[in-house]
């Protein structure tokens, strides 16, 4: 099974997103591609989600989460409302963020047990309001978490897209330019209107999925195919040849390769398998190492002279242990900007090996 395709959509209030992603939803029809959206509004009036189900076409499936943001009060939802889509078996996921949401911590979200098999992290698109942003990073205007947020929607972004840029002024172009540019020094910055831009970079790496062919399934396989057809509402006949919406899932150690097109993000996530027990100290010391460039890490270990499981979650070089349930495999997973993933699967594989060869006999 291939794992799905996910662009983050974000911006702060107003800037533009939602245009965006009606542009990105008529792209994806004109390629022949059948995408899925999920929506995140911050009030519990479905105000872009109606504009949104209106143009979408009949194959096209839209999930909404309301009345708070999607990156802390609606984390517990995320994962449920994904699946969903999942079930729907769509060639691209598209999420539109609140506008006052952290686009890094949706990427967090991504690698969850349950989607990190399903899915796979593709780029962030961040649109910005040329006649507001520069107010609202001054930090006489409004708070600094605020602040802090909009700055981190630029430094993360793959692309930014600066909207109404009608009438714009030379030199507050150059303004707003160096602005921009002091947050992320590389990612393309395209000045336009109503988010009227060339589509082909995002879609180039994404491709349609190849509809089930359940002759070369297992009879476990085809079980799992029936179970996921119940729950997505679509029945499934064992004779019929495909199916284009049910979702197979496989059990977890049939692991699919990473994808081939990969991503063109400067965002970074890999999984580093956890071979045995790890050093605590050891470990928060080789995080904060990668500071600030790792942005984000987390995952499930065994702790050297502890008991059990412990979900370790790091960010702003603070690490976090908690006593978890066994989630069977074990593992880490980084999150960063331009890291160097060579070196640090090196460096991985020490802190396993040292940790498992010191762990005290019994």
């Amino acid at each position: 099974m291939t794992r799905i395709p996910v662009i983050i959509l974000s911006g702060f209030l107003g800037s533009g997103k939602t245009t965006l992603l009606l542009r990105l939803l008529h792209e994806a029809t004109g390629r022949n591609l059948q995408p899925a959206v999920l929506m995140n509004e911050l009030g519990t009036i479905d105000v872009d989600g109606r504009l949104i189900n209106a143009t979408m076409q009949e194959n096209q499936v839209l999930e909404k989460l309301l009345d708070g943001c999607i990156c802390c009060s609606k984390k517990s939802e995320v994962v449920e409302s994904m699946e969903k889509l999942l079930h729907k078996r769509p060639d691209v996921i598209f999420v539109e963020l609140t506008g006052v949401a952290n686009p890094e911590e949706v990427v967090d979200l991504l690698v969850e047990p349950q989607l990190k098999e399903k899915v796979r992290f593709h780029s962030i698109l961040t649109t910005i309001d040329s006649y507001y942003y520069l107010e609202y990073t001054s930090i006489f205007e409004i708070d600094r978490q605020l602040v802090r947020t909009v700055k981190r929607q630029v430094k993360v972004a793959d692309m930014i897209i600066v909207n109404k840029t009608e009438g714009m002024k030379e030199n507050h172009k150059n303004k707003l330019l160096k602005a921009l540019r002091k947050q992320n020094d590389c990612s393309p910055i395209l000045f336009t209107t109503y988010s009227d831009i060339d589509l082909a970079p995002v879609f180039d790496t994404i491709e349609r999925q190849e509809p089930i062919n359940t002759a070369d399934l297992s009879v476990q396989d085809l079980a799992d195919l029936e179970v996921a057809a119940h729950e997505s509402g679509h029945h499934y006949e064992k004779g019929q040849k495909h199916s284009e919406h049910a979702h197979v899932h496989l059990h977890a150690h049939r692991h699919e390769q990473e994808d081939a097109n990969g991503s063109y993000s400067r965002v970074q996530t890999f999984t580093l398998p956890a071979t045995g027990t790890v050093q605590q100290k050891k470990l928060e010391r080789f995080l904060k190492s990668y500071h600030p460039r790792l942005l984000r890490a987390k995952g499930y270990l065994t702790v050297e002279s502890k008991t059990g499981i412990y979900l370790m979650q790091y960010a702003a070089k603070r690490t976090e242990w908690e006593a978890v349930e066994n989630t069977g495999e074990c593992y880490l997973i980084l999150i960063g900007i331009d890291l160097p993933m060579e070196e640090m699967r090196q460096k991985w594989k020490e802190i396993c090996l040292e940790a498992t060869v010191q762990q005290p006999s019994l």
